[in-house]
Parts: C-alpha cells; sequence; structure tokens
C-alpha cells in the first residue's frame, strides 16, 4: 500500500453536483494569507478535495502551513507542494499567476460520485522496474478497472519520479497522469498530504468515479519543415534519416538540416541558432502528424565528422521526428491552438489545474498572466489554480513524461454528466 495515506473518500450516491473554487491570497504573513483564502472558499460545502499552493517565499514556515490550515478549515483529504510562483482566483475573480512573491493558493473540490485517494510515496517503496502491473497496483491501492486519474506533486531531488510515471502508465494505460516537480529552497521541497509536511518523495491523489481529467500540454513549440523517419539511430544519435515521401533517399540529419535552414525566412533561421528542437512522433499509426502529436526534446549537438544528430532521449529506427522551434510566439500559438482544440471538442468544464514550467510566465512573455489569460479566452470563468514547476508531468500520446519549458492543464468535469 503506499505510505501515508490519507483516508479516501467513499464513492456514494449524492444528487449533488461537482463543483470547484479557487482562492489566492498575496499577504506576506502565512496567518494572513490562510485567513484570506479560508473566508474565499468556505462556503463550498462538504469539499472531498483540497489542493494548496504556496510558494518558496514562505519556505520556513512549511511545517506551519496544515496545523494553521486545517484548525482554520478541517478538510478530509488535502495534497499540495511549493512552487516558484503560484496562481489561482482573487477576490476580484481573477486568476493571478504570482512569481517572486510570497503567496498561497487554496482549491477545494466537491466531488459526488468520485473516490478520493491521496498519498505521499518514498523512492525506496517503488516496485522494481521489472515488476507486474500488480505490484504498482497493490501500492496505489487502487484497482486498475477503476480507471482512476492521478495529480502528481513531486521532489524534484527525489529519485524515481520517471520510474512512477512508466510504472502507473504499465498498470494504468487508460488513465491520466499530469502533475509537476515543486520548488526546492535550502536543498528541500514542500509537499503536502493530509495533516503531514514532507521535505522530499512524491505526493498526490488517484480520482476515480464519475470523473474526467483532461489534459492539455502545451510544450510550447512550434514544427518547422517536414516530418522524417528514422533509418539507423543508436541510442539518442540520429545517423540516418528519410523523408516520408516513399521516394525519398535517406539522408544524414546535418544534410538535411543544411536543407531547411536554406528554406527558413530570416527570423526563423536566427531563431534555430538558439532554440532549435526535435519533436518526436508519439503515435506509430497516424498519418497525418498535427502540432501536439510530439514530444519535445534537446537537440543536444551535431557531429560534423560523422554528419549524426544527438537527441536528449533514446530514438529507435522506424520512428518519426520533426524539428521545432520554440520562443514566446511560438509558445503561444502552441497554447492557443490546444485549447481551440480542446474548447470545440469538449464539455464545460468545473474546474482545472495548471502545471507552468517556471521558464515561462511573465519573463518569457513580458507580461504577467499570459498563460492563464489565455486559458480562459477559451474557457472562460472556469476556476484556475497551479504552480510554476522544476518540471511537468503530462501524457503525450499514451505515454506520461516529464518536460521542460511547458505548460500542463488538467481539466476537471464529470466523465458522465447525466449521472452527477
Amino acid at each position: 500500500m503506499a505510505e501515508s495515506t490519507a483516508p479516501s473518500v467513499p464513492s456514494v450516491p449524492s444528487t449533488s453536483q461537482m463543483q470547484w473554487v479557487s482562492a489566492l491570497s498575496t499577504q506576506p504573513s502565512l496567518e494572513a494569507a490562510i485567513h484570506e483564502v479560508v473566508e474565499q472558499v468556505r462556503h463550498l460545502p462538504s469539499p472531498d478535495l483540497a489542493i494548496l499552493f504556496i510558494s518558496a517565499a514562505f519556505a520556513s514556515e512549511y511545517s506551519r502551513l496544515l496545523p494553521l490550515l486545517q484548525a482554520a478549515l478541517p478538510l478530509p483529504a488535502l495534497i499540495g507542494c511549493s512552487g516558484g510562483g503560484v496562481l489561482g482566483v482573487g477576490a476580484d475573480g481573477q486568476v493571478q499567476e504570482v512569481e517572486n512573491r510570497a503567496a498561497l493558493s487554496l482549491t477545494l473540490a466537491q466531488l459526488p460520485q468520485v473516490q478520493v485517494r491521496p498519498f505521499h510515496l518514498s523512492a525506496a517503496a517503488l516496485p522494481d522496474p521489472d515488476s507486474s502491473p500488480n505490484a504498482w497496483i497493490e501500492l496505489m491501492g487502487v484497482p486498475a478497472e477503476a480507471s482512476p486519474q492521478f495529480v502528481l506533486l513531486a521532489s524534484p531531488l527525489s529519485a524515481g519520479v520517471s520510474e512512477l510515471l512508466q510504472g502507473l502508465d504499465f498498470a494504468y494505460p487508460g488513465s491520466v497522469k499530469l502533475g509537476g516537480l515543486a520548488s526546492v529552497n535550502g536543498g528541500s521541497s514542500g509537499l503536502f498530504c493530509g495533516s503531514d509536511y514532507y521535505p522530499d518523495g512524491i505526493v498526490g491523489v488517484a480520482l476515480s468515479g464519475n470523473i474526467a481529467l483532461d489534459p492539455i500540454v502545451a510544450q510550447g513549440c512550434r514544427p518547422i519543415g517536414t516530418a522524417y523517419r528514422v533509418v539507423a539511430a543508436e541510442r539518442n544519435i540520429l545517423t540516418q534519416l528519410e523523408p516520408l515521401e516513399a521516394s525519398a533517399e535517406a539522408q544524414t540529419p546535418l544534410a538535411l538540416l543544411q536543407s531547411l535552414f536554406e528554406d527558413l525566412n530570416d527570423a526563423d533561421r536566427a531563431l534555430a541558432q538558439q532554440s532549435l528542437f526535435v519533436g518526436v512522433a508519439q503515435t506509430a499509426f497516424k498519418q497525418n502528424l498535427e502540432q501536439g502529436d510530439f514530444l519535445i526534446r534537446n537537440l543536444l549537438g551535431v557531429d560534423p565528422n560523422t554528419a549524426a544528430i544527438a537527441v536528449g532521449d533514446r530514438i529507435r529506427a522506424g520512428q518519426r521526428i520533426q524539428f521545432h522551434l520554440r520562443d514566446a510566439a511560438a509558445s503561444a500559438e502552441d497554447l492557443r491552438l490546444l485549447l481551440a482544440r480542446y474548447a470545440a471538442n469538449q464539455p464545460s468544464p468545473v474546474g482545472a489545474l495548471m502545471f507552468a514550467c517556471m521558464g515561462r510566465g511573465e519573463g518569457l512573455y513580458q507580461q504577467p498572466n499570459f498563460d492563464s489569460k489565455l486559458f480562459a479566452e477559451y474557457l472562460g470563468m472556469t476556476p484556475l489554480s497551479g504552480f510554476f514547476c522544476n518540471g511537468e508531468i503530462g501524457p503525450v500520446g499514451d505515454s506520461t513524461f516529464l518536460h521542460g519549458y511547458t505548460s500542463v492543464f488538467g481539466i476537471c468535469r464529470p466523465a458522465q454528466p447525466d449521472l452527477a
């Protein structure tokens, strides 16, 4: 079983609707911040889950947070972590992204017909990578047929995060897993579960029942050129690529890059000198690849002697890749496209979480609240909360990955609205 788990909240028949409220305080005093967010959310009857994010400005007071909060508003199930920045809904009803100063965000969710299982894990508790799915199911305490949705918050100093993602994908292949890596201050992170504070490890919650957690993973890149099939590769070194056209011949990656550069405009050519990435397609069968079908990985270097390129991940022959560029405009374009696609095809959500890289925000866009305002442009006044991460967790294709420079959204709604 998962260690230090808080009590599960059982799924019970209910006529109440799913509800979600978010509150944000920028008070520099922890007591004042707690009082302000509690006053904004205490109107929600019988919350089933609380999610909190606290800025690193409060690092010296992490151990005081939960006793003060639980005394002001007892909560049955709670997870949370520290962040390089925090976002939530202010008293004026607007979402605010707070960077580099004190902030506390508290979200409460009423989740009828949903089982809520919070947990804390240490790296030592994780099964061996060669273990069967049953080992992971036993650890999490949730059967695979429940199809749980996972929110995961981890210390970047804790080993085993990638192994956990692989294990959960193995045991729960149809489930969404998303979240982020907490901030680090003084060699430890702030992780919270139930009434306990942890300096390291992984905390999270498994949600099963009448709930969907729809992911949007905006990796901040746009594709350039055409897609290629990998003809030859060894580990992370690509030595032969071929365009997807049937009549095209295989070439070295360097030759294809040189040809690609010739076709770029001056602005993109300058950008490619410092912000060129490789997108690895995560679907083997889709013919027309789209933005969002690629896992973005760093281009580590080019060997002029062999004309090969090195990528920040293992690549195998037969996979498809495409070169990508990243800057503020590309990040905005990527997120806008994914939000528009979601808004056109999904039911109205009740609430959402956002896990954004610390390399985004005002430093990237030169204006505050950019990603959250773009979210509101497509999804209205949906309550949104989250934090700025040291790494973002979210799916691409059928697998879950640890990302960088990414904004991951988890959009909550009833899986079967007619039964809610």
